[in-house]
């Protein structure tokens, strides 16, 4: 794998895991709210101007475009494992912006993704 081809696979995985946490901060402003056909247009309307939640969207259009590059270098067994890095990335940054809980069996979890990523991004060429 080029440096080229790794630094677009890196950039999707980064804007997708900066998409989920823009969604979540946006849903966290919003709080919990009752999904029923007459709360449809209210929630919808407050959830669609919710900056976070625009700028989560954006991150996932500019997430695809980077991707399709990415894979149009590198083959799609290789880059699609390499997407889990995002679960790590949320996990610690959910955890460090949100308070979510890293327990035991979470963080073995995460360990068990960055062995598997590991042996992945060993088995594609070296990067150039």
């Amino acid at each position: 794998m080029s440096l080229v081809a790794f630094l677009l696979i890196l950039t999707g995985v980064l804007l997708n895991a900066t998409a989920q946490l823009l969604l979540k901060a946006g849903v966290n402003a919003v709080g919990t709210f009752a999904f029923s056909v007459e709360n449809l247009v209210p929630i919808t309307i407050k959830l669609a101007t919710q900056l976070p939640i625009l700028g989560g969207l954006g991150c996932y259009v500019i997430s695809v475009v980077v991707w399709i590059l990415g894979l149009s270098r590198v083959d799609v067994s290789v880059a699609y494992p390499l997407l889990s890095m995002g679960y790590v990335i949320n996990a610690v940054a959910a955890w460090w912006l949100f308070g979510e809980v890293l327990s035991a069996q979470r963080l073995l979890g995460i360990g068990v993704i960055l062995i598997g990523v590991v042996l992945v991004a060993r088995s594609a060429s070296h990067l150039n």
